[in-house]
């Protein structure tokens, strides 16, 4: 009697750690796309390149620049880049969780301050999201791959 055994999933996505990659790269991508609508933006006349100076606050909530946009547009794009392998899905969450913590322990010092240093720029409401965001990236990323390990047997 031989044992039945499932071929590895590959593929775009294939994987639950990919669909959460692919996930977190859509979500990212249209909060960077949204930054730069108005009405989901308010006061984008004010909208800088960089700076605490920009006064426009993505549904009135974050404050956002045309760089902080762009940041968030090019990690959707490298979340959907990374939804091409498990590897890569897994370091995408990982990584990114951790640069997320980074920016949250970069915004307590920074956030709502008028100086240089604050050039994403970032406001309190911004460190709380990069927090959940960092944790759950983390987390699922160190997570989900196990999850789908043990469903796979």
């Amino acid at each position: 009697m031989t044992a039945h055994s499932t071929p590895a999933r590959t593929g775009f996505a294939a994987t639950l750690t990919q669909k959460v990659a692919l996930l977190f790269g859509v979500v990212f991508l249209l909060v960077g796309i949204a930054g730069f609508i108005p009405g989901l933006t308010m006061d984008m006349g004010t909208m800088s390149m960089a700076g605490n100076g920009s006064m426009a606050f993505l549904v009135g909530v974050f404050q956002v620049s045309i760089l902080h946009n762009v940041v968030h547009l090019l990690f959707g794009v490298v979340g959907l880049l990374a939804a091409r392998t498990a590897t890569a899905s897994k370091l995408y969450l990982v990584v990114g969780g951790i640069v997320y913590f980074v920016l949250f322990l970069y915004g307590l010092f920074t956030a709502g301050m008028a100086t240089p240093a604050n050039f994403v720029p970032l406001n309190s409401a911004d460190n709380v999201l990069h927090f959940v965001l960092a944790v759950a990236m983390v987390v699922l990323g160190l997570v989900v791959p196990r999850v789908g390990a043990r469903s796979a047997r």
